[in-house]
């Protein structure tokens, strides 16, 4: 079994390398940060039994996403499942006072690159008759709140691509499916607020936040249920938090 796992350099989809290969699964992992990539994979490669391919991109780049996919030889190209992990935030404030390259930064990466990846290889999925795309959303794609506005855009857009490429899909056997995920504890929040660690840790303080293992968790159950089952959608929450502004910080 194979797993391709967009944005593998930290946070779910580091998570979600590390879970597949324990489990037994042969991996490729893109980024943009090769040094991390090439560290993630030879760590794994310590520790489990399976085999590795780095592919060291930029979701946004059309051409750099065709060249290495088509680089991807027989035994590569049996991608099982596709995890779109690979996405951000960056900034947040009033839509009137937005910053046009933090927006193009977010539809870029979030539905440009999650479009760029999943249009190369679901010829590949069909060509083998089976395989499962998986996209990351997030609690921003099911509501919205200020401040959010581009970022909640792009991933109301994930959830909506995902409903589409089911439709599209369902004819070729193609499984899609989407987690959304609420605050997560990841590099998220860094570079949200642009490297300002003071603001992005007191997003998480006075409760649990998950973990990028946390969703790791439900997309490798997602990715292992038998070919018969689809399952759509897995929204998960920490237990603190009860929407994207409402909060239990007691502890």
């Amino acid at each position: 079994m194979i797993a391709y796992i967009t944005g593998a350099t930290s946070g779910i989809g580091e998570a979600c390398a590390r879970k597949f290969a324990a489990q037994g699964w042969d991996i490729v992992i893109t980024g943009r940060r090769i040094e991390r990539l090439e560290s993630l994979k030879s760590e794994i490669q310590r520790e489990c039994s399976v085999k590795v391919l780095t592919q060291n991109y930029d979701v946004r780049n059309l051409e750099e996403v065709k060249s290495n996919i088509h680089q991807l030889d027989e035994y590569w190209s049996k991608v099982d499942v596709l995890v779109n992990n690979a996405g951000l935030a960056v900034g947040k404030g009033p839509f009137q006072e937005g910053i046009y390259d933090d927006w193009e930064r977010m539809i870029d990466t979030n539905l440009k690159g999650l479009i760029y990846v999943t249009r190369e290889l679901v010829p590949k999925m069909i060509e083998n008759g089976k395989g499962h795309i998986i996209n990351i959303a997030s609690l921003a794609g099911i509501e919205s709140y200020g401040g959010g506005n581009v970022y909640c855009a792009t991933k109301h857009g994930v959830r909506a691509l995902t409903r589409s490429m089911r439709i599209d899909l369902v004819r070729q056997g193609i499984k899609v499916s989407v987690v959304s995920p609420g605050a997560a504890d990841t590099e998220f929040s860094i570079v949200r607020y642009k490297g300002d660690k003071e603001v992005a840790d007191s997003t998480y303080e006075g409760y649990v936040p998950l973990s990028g293992e946390d969703i790791a968790e439900s997309v490798f159950f997602m990715a292992t249920q038998p070919p018969h089952v689809n399952i759509e959608e897995i929204f998960i929450l920490p237990t603190a938090q009860a929407s994207s502004t409402i909060f239990n910080r007691s502890n």
